[in-house]
């Protein structure tokens, strides 16, 4: 028999401590913890564009202008206004028939055509092809085969792309098909008027 005075742990076999242990309160989060969520709880966040103590308005980044046209439009990221912008053709200098504009070239061009072509192949060539070479092909598909202006006309397309004139008054192999030494001519004064005289090379020419 136990004693009566005896202690019920001693006395139940059953006894599990883990289960009559007391409750021990959860402990309390840190200082500054507390603190936040008093703040959070006082200042709500209002989308991230206040500063939660001072109620102090957070100002979002600025994105840079984005530039065009010597205009300053605020665009998005990655965004561009417009494709590349093309330069409009100028116009010719001379029109293919003002041949006496320069009588002394028109002469040259009447009796050695590829003289003249050779000239004009090495300036718009810059200087890659020879006046002498230029001028010996010309003549060679001139005796060969009479239609030189299958060559000639490549260069003109050259002149303009190189100027940005237009395809005028006709295109390039109409008009050296039919107007080979007004084309000639006209193409001629172009470089000489814009300050490449054919006569003497690959050179700018000389402003008096």
């Amino acid at each position: 028999m136990g004693r009566p005075g005896g202690s019920p742990r001693m006395n139940n076999s059953n006894f599990n401590p883990m289960f009559h242990a007391q409750a021990q309160p959860p402990p309390e989060p840190p200082v500054h913890e507390k603190q936040m969520v008093q703040a959070e709880q006082k200042y709500p966040n209002n989308g991230g564009m206040v500063n939660q103590p001072n109620q102090v308005p957070i100002a979002r980044p600025v994105q840079p202008p984005y530039v065009h046209n010597n205009a300053a439009v605020n665009q998005p990221y990655g965004v561009s206004m417009a494709g590349a912008v093309h330069p409009q053709p100028s116009n010719w200098t001379s029109g293919l028939f003002d041949c006496m504009n320069d009588g002394e070239n028109t002469l040259i061009t009447c009796c050695f055509p590829f003289v003249t072509f050779g000239q004009i192949a090495e300036v718009i060539d810059e200087g890659a092809t020879s006046c002498g070479t230029s001028g010996m092909l010309y003549g060679l598909i001139c005796c060969l085969f009479a239609i030189p202006c299958v060559y000639s006309c490549t260069f003109r397309a050259k002149l303009r792309s190189k100027f940005g004139l237009p395809d005028a008054p006709a295109p390039d192999w109409i008009t050296h098909c039919f107007c080979e030494y007004c084309a000639l001519c006209q193409e001629y004064r172009e470089l000489k008027n814009r300050g490449l005289d054919p006569a003497i090379g690959n050179k700018p020419a000389l402003s008096l």
